[in-house]
């Protein structure tokens, strides 16, 4: 999934600080999981702003809205009766969803009200780890499953470096060494003898480095 966080209150204040009616627009998919910015977390910041504007003594409106996604022009559409009533919104849910609000409604000043982090999952109840660089060509299983372009922080394919030590990345001990995990996945498969086989430079024209991607799935085009 998509991980996030929620962007400072101070920050967002500062975001919105010219606007009187202010529309917070969730998001129940991903960023509901991590509990940023599902129904829930749309009530406690509405409800954040109004008592700032009281305390200000500014005469603030604060609507309320949370979409099934952001990422989808079908829901987004909801809007389409609501949005004019406000001069700004803010969207709490991952970086497209603000980007796809900005598109369709391109008078609206819209806001991020999150920082989106990483693609990961939870390793245990209240943390999230990174899992994907979306590199568009996946090769985990030349790995035992694990990636080391997400995980290695020099994204090395003929690792491991020289900088491990004790299982332990050189950037900082509490960061796992991924070729350490490769290395013993590979051993307890008995299949450490793949990994003598050297990787080619990866072609990074599936991932960021190539431009903005797109996916077409024509059997699903009208």
């Amino acid at each position: 999934m998509i991980v996030a966080e929620s962007k400072p209150i101070k920050e967002l204040l500062e975001m919105v600080k010219d606007f009187k009616k202010i529309l917070v627009v969730g998001c129940k998919g991903c960023v509901t999981v991590c509990n940023v910015g599902g129904a829930k977390e749309v009530g406690i910041l509405a409800s954040s702003l109004r008592i700032h504007g009281r305390k200000e003594g500014l005469d603030v409106v604060v609507g309320e809205h949370t979409l099934e996604r952001q990422c989808d022009p079908e829901y987004i559409n909801e809007l389409k009766d609501t949005v004019g009533d406000y001069d700004a919104v803010i969207s709490i849910a991952c970086g497209v969803g603000p980007q796809f609000l900005s598109e369709r409604y391109p008078e609206k000043k819209v806001f991020p009200g999150v920082n989106t982090k990483f693609m990961g999952g939870a390793v245990e109840h209240g943390v999230w780890a990174e899992r994907c660089a979306g590199c568009g060509t996946c090769a985990i299983h030349f790995f035992g499953g694990l990636c080391p372009i997400a995980r290695c922080s020099k994204s090395l394919l003929n690792g491991p470096c020289g900088g491990s030590s004790h299982g332990k990345c050189e950037i900082s001990k509490d960061v796992d060494c991924i070729w350490d995990m490769i290395v013993n996945k590979m051993m307890e498969q008995d299949r450490l003898g793949e990994l003598i086989e050297f990787r080619p430079p990866k072609s990074w024209t599936t991932a960021r480095d190539g431009g903005p991607r797109k996916m077409i799935r024509e059997e699903l085009v009208k």
